[in-house]
């Protein structure tokens, strides 16, 4: 299975609804807070082009946020995408 990474901040809802799924389906990962911490954020956003939380790897593939995760589940092919 590949590592789940998942950039964050503590004020965004969208956050909290992406790990409570990976939480329900007891999918363990690594949360980067970018909080205050504009090193982070700008490494977050040089790999996936974007700057809004969460963001979302596989190993290293990009899912997306919150919606494309869900997306990924709702369709049956998020666990085959953690391989």
């Amino acid at each position: 299975m590949k590592d789940v990474t998942i950039y964050t901040t503590k004020t965004c809802p969208f956050c909290y609804k992406a790990k409570s799924l990976l939480k329900k389906l007891d999918i363990h990962f690594k949360e980067i807070s970018v909080d205050f911490n504009s090193e982070l954020r700008a490494d977050m956003a040089s790999r996936a082009g974007k700057t809004s939380v969460p963001q979302i790897w596989f190993g290293d593939d990009h899912i997306g946020g919150c919606d494309d995760l869900h997306a990924l589940h709702d369709a049956g092919n998020l666990l085959d995408a953690l391989g």
